[in-house]
């Protein structure tokens, strides 16, 4: 071992230095000089920096893709749910495909909240929840999280599927688009 000089004055900061020397070695073709590699052994404590704590409340404000019933604009149903409350609604219904693990399904959640109040009188919106609702998934084939569908009269309105996440200002113009193609006023 090979001495290197101290970090700083503290002798608690000497550290040793290993010194490895490769040979050369030659061919007809290629020579390489011979290489130095250093390697430093540390003390323990400068290895590893502590953990802060993680607090609690984050200030970054968590949304969840699950919602509570009619005082949160949008109803989550499933399977058993989905004939009644969508198939047979006497008006539209635009049905939010998610699931808990989809990043934009989460990023879009609070939009989606707002459109359920601000188009309330003029239609419904509804999640489902992809993974505990294999079939309407596979029956309906949601390929891509989220999908959005609008269903009228028991039937998907044509050209109404849309997939990925969405913006306000574009939700807002799909949605009206949507409406004044089927004359909902």
């Amino acid at each position: 071992m090979a001495y290197s000089p101290p970090l700083s004055n503290n002798p608690s900061s000497l550290h040793a230095v290993r010194t490895v020397t490769s040979s050369s070695s030659s061919s007809a073709f290629l020579s390489f000089p011979p290489v130095n590699l250093s390697f430093a052994s540390y003390p323990s404590s400068l290895k590893r920096r502590p953990r802060l704590p993680i607090p609690n409340s984050s200030p970054v404000p968590q949304f969840r893709v699950t919602c509570g019933g009619a005082a949160a604009g949008v109803a989550e149903i499933d399977e058993t749910q989905f004939s009644d409350t969508v198939l047979k609604a006497d008006r539209p219904v635009l049905v939010e495909f998610v699931a808990t693990w989809c990043g934009p399904c989460r990023l879009i959640s609070p939009i989606m909240e707002w459109a359920a109040k601000e188009y309330g009188d003029r239609l419904r919106i509804v999640k489902i929840d992809h993974d505990a609702n294999p079939r309407i998934i596979e029956e309906y084939k949601v390929y891509g999280l989220p999908t959005l569908i609008l269903f009228q009269n028991g039937q998907e309105v044509p050209k109404s599927r849309r997939e990925g996440a969405i913006t306000k200002v574009k939700l807002i113009e799909y949605l009206d688009a949507l409406l004044n193609s089927i004359s909902v006023s």
